[in-house]
């Protein structure tokens, strides 16, 4: 199916301006992605304080314990990711991902408009929204932008290259901005500031799409009734389930099923594993697969495996590593408290600065025959981690109410794990491409989403062991196991690299 954009010019060479040598297209996706993240990582910079302030005062909170609220915040930001696996089934299926792109945009913002107003039953309605909204934007976004370039290619590359600039620029200031606003303010200033600027990216989606041509259309040879029949079946089955789930978490705040928010997110956390593990033991026994790709199935489950264990420590920087800013960091700077949150931006800065550099030093290292492994790559993206959380496990050392640690302790840490996560996450998405088994494709990518979930899902139940455990306990811990983990990936590669086939 077509619209009546289908005439304009989204090629790269095409005629008229363009945005950094790219179609112009890409430069309403990059203000798109910029705009979400931004309100993603604004509110996400809030998140933990708010739901951990005390109820009285001049900026009241939630009033939750740490270990409640970090496990609803590691159930939301996992979440995140497991609704992306619906989100792209609707684009593919039903709408087309600019269809689904603008939809979900506009239920973000509802959904921090929500967290806006201030009561409880609002902003849990305004997690829930921001999950689905964010299920359907995030992983079309990244389609539409492949679709400018139906040839591929290193003009592809390089369009994607200039439009993570564009994450990680939204990633900078939405902390800056709305824990300038949430936190010196009012919490709920802060996640106003996110809706407004989720509102900017949609505003300029809808202008810039007439430089977008075909990109993002639905492309289906379903009639109008048939694809009717599937929106039925799909939305029934999908607000079936979400009312079920509604119908639970009122059933657990009433009392009337005995379980925590920590149960609750360890159960999910147990099933996603169970599923998982199920679900390659399927495809390695009765996938009807071939050596060569059954060797290469082997190596994605234990990419998994790793980036799972990498993005338990790395998404702490939400929570247990936002909570030390807040509680256990100086942040006077000439008489001014500087926002915790103002943190958060350090990483993504980071990521601006350096990932050219690393970019280029695999160039080079590849054009002498010397560039890392996958799992190598992955074993360093390990080490990197464990490295900063010892680092910032020294600077907890000694730190008090009375003797609060320097904020260099979170720079030098974020620098590491800035390092770690350039070592493996740019290489996990496309090397998961590259082994999949054809016809596995789109599932081996649903499987790199559910690592992140399942990460994020950890390092929430991680970060509330500072309800009993000291934070130099909490990082050394953390450090440990990582390190751990980066170890056994490094002594292991050679003989994983071996299971890949030659894919590099």
């Amino acid at each position: 199916m077509t619209s009546e954009y289908a005439t304009a010019d989204a090629s790269p060479t095409g005629g008229g301006k363009t945005f950094f040598g790219q179609p112009r297209g890409l430069a309403t996706l990059f203000f798109t992605e910029m705009w979400e993240r931004f309100s993603y990582y604004g509110m996400r910079a809030l998140l933990i304080l708010f739901m951990t302030a005390a109820t009285t005062g001049d900026n009241p909170g939630l009033g939750l314990d740490v270990g409640s609220a970090a496990a609803l915040y590691g159930l939301y930001t996992a979440l995140v990711y497991l609704l992306a696996l619906p989100g792209g089934w609707i684009a593919d299926n039903l709408w087309g991902q600019r269809k689904a792109v603008y939809v979900g945009g506009w239920i973000i913002a509802a959904g921090h408009f929500s967290m806006a107003v201030p009561t409880t039953y609002t902003f849990y309605l305004g997690l829930v929204l921001i999950v689905m909204g964010t299920g359907l934007l995030k992983p079309n976004v990244s389609t539409v932008v492949a679709d400018l370039y139906p040839q591929g290619g290193a003009q592809r590359d390089a369009g994607f290259s200039v439009f993570y600039m564009g994450i990680n620029l939204g990633a900078v200031f939405g902390p800056l901005i709305c824990s300038f606003l949430g936190e010196g303010y009012n919490w709920h200033l802060g996640f106003s500031a996110a809706g407004f600027g989720m509102v900017l990216g949609l505003v300029q989606f809808k202008m810039g799409g007439k430089y977008l041509g075909d990109a993002g259309h639905l492309r289906t040879s379903d009639t109008e009734a048939e694809l009717a029949a599937k929106a039925r079946k799909f939305f029934g089955s999908f607000f079936g389930t979400l009312a079920a789930l509604v119908l639970f978490g009122w059933l657990v705040a009433q009392g009337t099923i005995s379980l925590t928010l920590d149960d609750i997110a360890a159960l999910l956390g147990r099933s996603i594993l169970l599923i998982v593990g199920v679900y390659f033991a399927y495809l390695l026994v009765l996938g009807g697969h071939t050596g060569e790709e059954k060797k290469r199935l082997v190596v994605i489950l234990w990419l998994f495996v790793l980036a799972a264990i990498f993005w338990s420590g790395f998404e702490q920087a939400g929570s247990s590593l936002n909570l030390f800013a807040q509680d256990l960091t100086n942040r006077n700077i000439l008489g001014w408290l500087m926002p915790a949150g103002f943190l958060q931006s350090v990483n993504p800065a980071l990521i601006i600065i350096f990932a050219p550099v690393f970019a280029s030093m695999w160039v080079w290292l590849s054009s002498r025959n010397a560039n890392p492994s996958i799992p190598l790559k992955f074993a360093f993206g390990l080490i990197g981690l464990s490295a900063g959380f010892f680092v910032i496990a020294w600077g907890a050392a000694n730190a008090g109410p009375d003797n609060l640690a320097s904020p260099a302790w979170l720079v030098v840490m974020y620098f590491l794990h800035t390092v770690g996560e350039l070592a493996l996450s740019p290489v996990g998405l496309s090397s998961i491409t590259k082994l999949a088994p054809v016809g596995r494709v789109g599932q081996m990518m649903g499987i790199w989403f559910v690592a992140t979930a399942l990460g994020n899902l950890f390092a929430g139940l991680v970060a509330g062991s500072l309800e009993t455990l000291a934070p130099f306990d909490l990082f050394r811990t953390v450090a440990m196991i990582v390190g751990a983990a980066g170890i056994v990936a490094l002594l292991a590669s050679p003989a994983v690299k071996k299971l890949t086939g030659g894919v590099s």
